[in-house]
């Protein structure tokens, strides 16, 4: 092990709004370390518990002088950032790995930690994997020590390969599955990850090199789908194997059956056209195991479920925007946008408190729906799915309480005061730019004065059509959601 600090270490950890970095960040703070977050957008890290403990600082990897600011001061870089959706991912991957490897050798780095994934050594890979694996080759040759923790499937409440198993088992008592599903994984909870990543930053420079970390168990996919039914209590599922079940076709599939889109299924499906075993486990000679030993699948699947019953949920696969840099502002004018800004206004009063009618808009979405037709809502999220969306099924971290920078259904928390403002970003598939503001004040009587307005910037003449096109059905949607959250709080 490394010599003990005199002082807390401090930690630049990036990707720290996605979901390993964000559980990550509370260990480093329990672990007594000074953690600085480096983030496009830091109004995504501000409603999250520990933003008072950290050092939020904005900046963007692909900028040399961003990186090198981030890294000045700093002793272990978490490197927990890759693409998975965007066109030209990888080079946009590649430079800014060799910006961080960089940095970190000109600056007080000593160490570089970095989360890939398990592969098998040899084989051709997809394009994802094999840029994973890149990145890691570029850091572990920066000149700084580095450790490349390679992971199969990570099992945790909210995480995108928890959600796709959960969803296909569940919602599916017969399967017909492609050959992959016959392919052996090495799953690994994701506290154990977490505890991995902690762990070997304490290892002495001596050490550039990678490490295969898993679970206790190797199951193929259709062992671990079978064995998460037992666990959450279900039927026995049975699977018919067929082998014209490409990862473009299961990608399909996936994108319909569950939350995750295919353009993050895909990756994760390619993930496991090979089989994704542990080659050594020569990190156990050097890092201690959790307290109590690594957790078994069984286990970690029904610690995840009971926090995904429980709404504990900290963070989620969705967590993580297609883009982290900030959007446009919501537009309040048309000469501010430079062309036409439609919006459908709707207000309403109330005799309830603000504060009771707060709760209702705060816990709207998931769960609970949003207070209209939901044949419509149903519609159009199935609508956008089909078309590569995102849909309406990624639901709500939690079912009461809403971050800033979280995801909600289709939309993303964009601004949140809390108590009176809540505005949401869509992230559908539109031919133009949308969001949803709702606003509770008081109303000097007692009472509450409640405003929602639904606002959309239309790119070319799609999104005038569109507009006006999905314009008669407002009063159903948009009128009967007012109506319905003004009778929901005086009911509660």
């Amino acid at each position: 092990m490394g010599e003990p600090h005199a002082s807390p270490m401090v930690c630049l950890v990036t990707g720290a709004s996605g979901y390993v970095g964000g559980r990550l960040v509370p260990r480093l703070l329990e672990d007594g370390r000074q953690v600085r977050c480096l983030v496009r957008n830091p109004e995504k890290l501000r409603d999250v518990p520990w933003r008072d403990q950290v050092e939020v600082v904005r900046g963007d990897l692909l900028r040399e002088g961003d990186v090198t600011a981030a890294c000045d001061g700093v002793e272990v870089v978490y490197y927990l950032v890759h693409a998975m959706a965007e066109s030209g991912f990888a080079a946009r991957d590649r430079r800014a790995a060799l910006l961080m490897g960089q940095a970190a050798r000109e600056t007080s780095v000593q160490r570089i930690v970095y989360l890939g994934g398990v592969h098998p050594a040899g084989e051709q890979l997809s394009e994802h994997m094999a840029s994973r694996a890149e990145v890691g080759e570029i850091l572990l040759r920066s000149g700084v020590p580095t450790v490349v923790l390679q992971a199969a499937v990570i099992i945790g409440s909210g995480s995108a390969s928890f959600e796709m198993l959960r969803h296909l088992t569940e919602r599916l008592p017969v399967m017909v599955t492609p050959r992959w599903v016959a392919n052996r994984v090495q799953p690994i909870a994701v506290r154990d990850v977490v505890h991995y990543l902690v762990e070997v930053s304490r290892l002495p420079s001596s050490i550039n090199r990678t490490f295969d970390v898993g679970g206790p168990d190797v199951l193929t996919y259709g062992e671990m789908m079978r064995r998460y039914a037992v666990v959450a209590g279900l039927p026995p599922r049975r699977m018919l194997s067929v082998g014209v079940l490409t990862p473009w076709l299961s990608a399909q599939w996936i994108n319909v059956v569950t939350p995750v889109p295919k353009s993050v299924g895909r990756p994760l499906i390619e993930s496991l056209i090979h089989e994704a075993v542990c080659s050594e486990d020569d990190i156990d000679e050097l890092v201690p195991r959790p307290e109590g030993g690594l957790t078994g699948y069984d286990r970690s699947v029904e610690l995840a479920l009971r926090k995904v019953r429980n709404a504990e949920v900290e963070t989620r696969w969705s967590d993580a925007a297609p883009s982290d840099a900030p959007s446009d502002p919501l537009p309040s004018d048309p000469a501010w946008s430079g062309g036409t800004v439609y919006a459908d206004v709707r207000e309403g009063s109330s005799q309830v408190a603000p504060e009771r009618l707060w709760r209702v808009v705060e816990g709207v979405g998931g769960e609970h729906g949003w207070y209209s037709s939901s044949l419509l809502w149903a519609v159009r999220g199935a609508l956008d799915k089909l078309s590569g969306g995102v849909g309406l099924r990624r639901g709500r971290r939690d079912a009461q309480r809403l971050r800033v920078g979280e995801a909600l259904d289709w939309w993303r928390v964009e601004e949140l005061v809390e108590g009176r403002l809540l505005r949401l970003r869509a992230e559908m598939r539109l031919p133009g730019r949308a969001w949803l503001e709702f606003t509770v004040e008081p109303d000097g009587t007692g009472g509450s004065h409640y405003r929602q307005r639904a606002v959309f910037v239309p790119r070319g003449l799609a999104g005038h059509l569109y507009w006006w096109l999905v314009a008669p059905f407002h009063g159903v949607v948009f009128g009967g959601m007012v109506r319905n959250v003004l009778r929901v709080a005086a009911e509660k």
